[in-house]
């Protein structure tokens, strides 16, 4: 009899040993799957739909100092494209100055004052010249706050018999402000200032 009772201690230790396996190995696949899951749905909120010409765009969220020498680029160059694009028209002058404005602080608006105190712009409308920028290169040293740059570009300068190509560098430094619809990428150029814009070569218009 005590034999039997011995078996049946025996083989209740036995269930219950096993018994407390399997709930250790339930736990330990539940804390997996919540985990998992958590992951998930932390990488699912950094995805974002944008709908564009009817079709479904995904994009990720990212930190801002992931994409800052990409952004600060983009800013420059959006910038000059802006500010150094003239067309023989007082509207679309007004119109790209302004949102370059948007982009620098005073030191760009003393160059456009200057130039236009100076008949610079009405020069492009009587004359009927067009100009153009083509950035070539942009650098931006991010070690440092505020980011310096400087970016290198030409100018076709477009005029009734010839088409008149400079060399432009300009440099400057990056501050951040609030992002808005004028300021999508939060930067503020400063110290803009123009190193070189010297002519390269005149070619006669056929």
């Amino acid at each position: 009899m005590f034999t039997k009772m011995k078996n049946i201690d025996t083989a209740f230790k036995y269930v219950r040993g096993f018994t407390m396996l399997v709930i250790i190995c339930c736990a330990v696949i539940c804390c997996y799957t919540l985990s998992r899951s958590f992951q998930t749905v932390s990488r699912m909120q950094d995805k974002i739909y944008i709908l564009a010409a009817g079709k479904a765009l995904e994009a990720y969220a990212s930190d801002r100092k992931d994409n800052v020498p990409v952004e600060a680029r983009d800013h420059i160059k959006t910038f000059h494209q802006f500010f150094f694009t003239l067309d023989p028209d007082d509207k679309v002058i007004k119109t790209n100055v302004t949102k370059a404005l948007y982009l620098a602080d005073e030191s760009a608006k003393r160059i456009y004052d200057d130039l236009k105190e100076n008949g610079f712009y009405s020069g492009i409308i009587s004359g009927n010249i067009s100009q153009t920028i083509q950035i070539d290169s942009v650098t931006v040293d991010t070690r440092d706050y505020p980011y310096r740059f400087k970016c290198f570009s030409r100018q076709n300068i477009i005029r009734t018999t010839s088409i008149l190509k400079r060399s432009l560098i300009t440099e400057g430094s990056l501050r951040n402000v609030s992002r808005s619809d004028n300021n999508p990428h939060g930067f503020l150029i400063e110290r803009f200032n123009t190193i070189e814009n010297r002519d390269l070569t005149v070619e006669n218009r056929k």
